[in-house]
């Protein structure tokens, strides 16, 4: 409604009419032949144009600039265990920040056993695992097994869940029977919880 003219003009109140003249992307570049530097919008936001019915605010339109509706994956499920960052920042809510951390702590674990482990990941909040948890699977046939019968100390560390004192318990277990036979064995003899052998079960095998 109001247009702001050369300083030395006053301040007129115009009658005008909103036109959509354009919806596309922009992304503008940094322009070194300008005293000013002109900002860089990322392809989530889109422009729109304002002109008085009849004229056009020639030689610079006026312009501004919004947001895009939430990002739409559709039907499309990402998995967690195969997809790289630029699968990752389609769900809503994760950034470029959070897609290197799933990442990340998907080669920590050695793969993700389930969906609800996303929770584990740094800064990734409640409000956006109950966003993108419908929109996310975990295929475990991905996850790096260790066979618990052979491995050293710093190879079973390497299991996320179990503690040192467990880790030693296990090893000097195996040193005893020779052969560890299933991880009931572990949770028999009490060198485990029940509830620690379902989060480490995926992680380890028994050969």
């Amino acid at each position: 409604r109001y247009t702001v003219p050369d300083s030395r003009l006053p301040v007129k109140n115009i009658s005008a009419e909103v036109i959509e003249t354009e919806n596309s992307r922009v992304d503008l570049e940094n322009d070194s032949s300008s005293k000013s530097s002109k900002v860089k919008f990322k392809s989530t936001y889109t422009t729109k144009t304002f002109r008085k019915s009849g004229t056009d605010f020639s030689p610079s339109k006026v312009s501004y600039v919004i947001k895009q509706e939430d990002r739409k994956i559709g039907s499309k499920i990402v998995d967690i265990n195969l997809s790289d960052t630029s699968a990752l920042i389609t769900l809503p809510g994760i950034g470029p920040v959070l897609s290197v951390r799933i990442i990340k702590y998907r080669n920590y674990l050695g793969g993700y056993a389930r969906v609800e482990q996303l929770k584990e990941v740094y800064g990734l909040s409640e409000e956006t695992f109950e966003m993108i948890k419908s929109h996310v699977k975990a295929d475990s046939s991905f996850i790096k097994r260790l066979n618990i019968n052979t491995v050293d100390y710093k190879e079973l560390t390497r299991v996320r869940y179990l503690e040192k004192y467990e880790i030693t318990s296990i090893l000097k277990y195996r040193q005893l029977k020779g052969r560890i036979g299933s991880i009931d064995d572990l949770v028999d003899n009490k060198l485990i919880t029940s509830e620690k052998a379902k989060r480490i079960g995926p992680y380890v095998r028994f050969e």
